[in-house]
């Protein structure tokens, strides 16, 4: 017997794609971008569940107990000792998988913000700061997973393996993201598997100096994001995984534009001053007709219930 009680009817989630490590902050820093996937679900009295997946993924996303959205709100539930008979669960997926733009972190931040917003006193059985927790469970660094569940700039940490906090620095209205996204995948374990145990001393102060910097210069300098986000840490060793990403990059790079990968890649993010967009066009004409080139505003809500559509 359920310890709590169920909202009637259905739920309409929304939540935000993201961009990690944005050049220096490995593991550390989140864009939240407005590329949305959108949840709605509803509590049945019949056991079981049903899930229907469309848009990105729906070819290949599980629609059994092993689909991520299910288990984040199978857990989220647990943690309010709630024991729904069954839920409907649908599934519009815009965020495109294996990129680097935070699509598992999304399923998981939005599959625990639904279990609350389908509990009766969600809020306070699964505040923010819990949710976070508890999907590290899924994901051990919370860079994309804050920026999904809070929205905006965020700096995040570990206090612990299962203890994590985050901020969201404010952003300078000029600051402008752009992604390409090439067609193909790159899974984030074979992206992660390649980097070293150890760095030198000399690239560590290097990503220090640049982190500290790009937290000046998203908040009040874009002028300075070229240099903010370069990165020693983790990119080099990652190239050969991701060839075509490590050229655009390099181009781009030599051209003085914040050129970066996005999280574990292959996508490539660009921050730029609102300024200066006018003048990158030549200066993409380097990225590959089949690449898809968007600037994406950055999304400032985070997670969020919206109402069902008419």
């Amino acid at each position: 017997m359920s310890a709590v009680n169920f909202v009637s009817g259905a739920v309409r989630i929304v939540v935000p794609a993201s961009s990690a490590n944005l050049g220096p902050g490995f593991d550390s820093m989140g864009l939240a971008l407005a590329v949305h996937d959108e949840l709605i679900a509803m509590v049945t009295s019949d056991i079981g569940i049903k899930v229907d997946v469309e848009g990105e993924g729906a070819e290949s996303v599980s629609t059994d107990e092993s689909n991520l959205v299910v288990r984040a709100m199978n857990r989220g539930f647990e943690s309010m000792n709630a024991e729904p008979a069954g839920f409907i669960l649908k599934c519009r997926n815009a965020i495109p998988h294996g990129r680097g733009l935070g699509s598992s972190a999304s399923a998981v931040i939005g599959g625990l913000a639904m279990a609350r917003s389908l509990v009766e006193g969600g809020e306070d059985l699964l505040p923010d700061e819990k949710i976070l927790n508890i999907a590290l469970e899924f994901e051990n660094h919370p860079d994309n997973l804050s920026a999904a569940l809070y929205g905006g700039f965020n700096v995040a940490w570990l206090y612990s393996a299962d203890t994590a906090g985050a901020v969201q620095p404010l952003v300078h209205p000029d600051v402008v993201p752009i992604v390409l996204i090439p067609p193909h995948e790159l899974a984030t374990t074979k992206a992660r598997g390649v980097l070293p145990q150890q760095v030198d001393r000399s690239a560590a102060c290097h990503n220090l100096s640049r982190t500290g910097l790009l937290v000046y210069a998203m908040s009040h300098d874009p002028k300075l994001l070229f240099e903010a986000t370069s990165d020693q840490l983790h990119q080099d060793a990652r190239a050969h995984v991701y060839p075509e990403t490590t050229t655009i990059i390099s181009q781009l790079r030599a051209k003085n534009i914040a050129a970066m990968a996005s999280g574990a890649g292959p996508a490539v993010l660009l921050l730029v001053d609102r300024n200066d967009v006018h003048e990158l066009e030549k200066a993409l004409s380097v990225v590959p007709t089949d690449w898809t080139r968007i600037a994406v505003p950055i999304d400032f809500d985070g997670v969020r219930v919206l109402p069902l559509p008419v």
